[in-house]
């Protein structure tokens, strides 16, 4: 089977002949429809040598979805044929967190050698990918694939930042979303599907803009000198309740940090390599909370698929054949992707 494997770190990955693999035990083999592309992939893609744990090669891709073609003989509670979408975070299995859907905040992370699909271990962006364990699929009904395979990082991780805030968001919240690529335009959305506050953007782009105000922001601005002055007077003068910063830098992490009203809670799921200075007392807003959240749960995953089949969220996609994943990765580069790329097996 084809796929694309991460050969060297710093290089651009490449499209390899690999063997199919054949499940034992209590795995299960997917047939791939999807795989999403991330900024994620990028930085494994760019990570300098003995930056991650991971042994080389093998294959990208940690947002997948397909169908189960063939179960491990030990193997319970799925069929052949049935339509999944890929819980990605796989953590030791063995400790509480694991046991309990938790695998993002695994106690043992730091020892493994992987931490998960197309992360260490082969990931989707191939032909078929084999699963640890069926506990790591959800069921997608009829949902198209292109559609669930983003929702396991894209959505998951925004649905997870927003649920650490939702206790700060009552009706009449104001909470803003900074940087609205794949995975800010699904925060704007299930912001709107399960909080009763007002979503205001920020963002470089004007067409992310556009894409915020579909996904129903109430306002959109662009990053300029005027622009906490503008959120602020946009919350009513006393700043936002919430900020989901979605890029990281030092940039938007000082733009938070001035929106917010005393109280305040931020999230930050960018990884733009930013810093912030916290310090007692200091320029942040009495009473300021800081989080740092990591993808999401398998529960909570099972709840991103269920909005999505309600048609309370959709993504925005752009579809790639596998092989022309190389573009794909340029243009994610670059920032000339609308929403997310999606690959799709040839």
């Amino acid at each position: 089977m084809r796929a694309l494997r991460l050969a060297a770190w710093g290089e651009t990955p490449t499209l390899a002949e690999v063997e199919r693999p054949v499940p034992h035990g209590a795995e299960v083999l997917v047939r791939v429809e999807a795989t999403g592309l991330c900024h994620s992939d990028l930085h494994v893609i760019g990570a300098a040598p003995g930056n991650l744990p991971y042994r080389l090669p093998f294959t990208l891709g940690h947002e997948v979805a397909g169908r189960i073609e063939t179960l491990g003989p030990d193997t319970d509670g799925m069929r052949v044929g049935d339509r999944v979408v890929l819980y990605g975070p796989w953590g030791c299995g063995a400790c509480e967190r694991c046991a309990t859907g938790r695998d993002n905040y695994c106690d043992r992370r730091d020892t493994l050698a992987w931490h998960g699909a197309g992360l260490g271990r082969d990931g989707g962006m191939a032909e078929y990918v084999l699963v640890p364990s069926a506990r790591h699929l959800v069921p997608i009904g009829g949902l198209p694939t292109d559609q669930a395979a983003p929702l396991s990082d894209a959505g998951l991780t925004s649905y997870h930042a927003v649920a650490g805030l939702r206790h700060a968001l009552a009706e009449g919240a104001t909470t803003v979303v900074i940087g609205v690529g794949g995975l800010g335009h699904l925060a704007v959305q299930i912001l709107r599907a399960t909080t009763a506050g007002r979503v205001l953007a920020v963002d470089v782009r004007e067409d992310a803009l556009a894409l915020a105000d579909r996904s129903g922001a109430e306002f959109g601005t662009l990053v300029r000198t005027d622009t906490a002055h503008v959120l602020r007077e946009r919350s009513g003068g006393a700043g936002v309740d919430a900020v989901l910063d979605f890029v990281g830098t030092t940039q938007t992490l000082e733009l938070a940090a001035g929106v917010l009203r005393p109280g305040g809670e931020l999230a930050v799921v960018g990884s733009g390599g930013g810093h912030l200075t916290v310090s007692k007392p200091g320029v942040l807003p009495p009473g300021f909370r800081l989080s740092v959240p990591f993808w999401g749960t398998r529960p909570e995953l099972a709840e991103v698929v269920a909005l999505a089949r309600s048609g309370a969220i959709h993504v925005e996609t752009e579809r790639f054949p596998l092989s022309a994943a190389t573009e794909a990765i340029d243009r994610l580069r670059g920032g000339r992707v609308r929403g997310r790329a999606v690959l799709v097996p040839d």
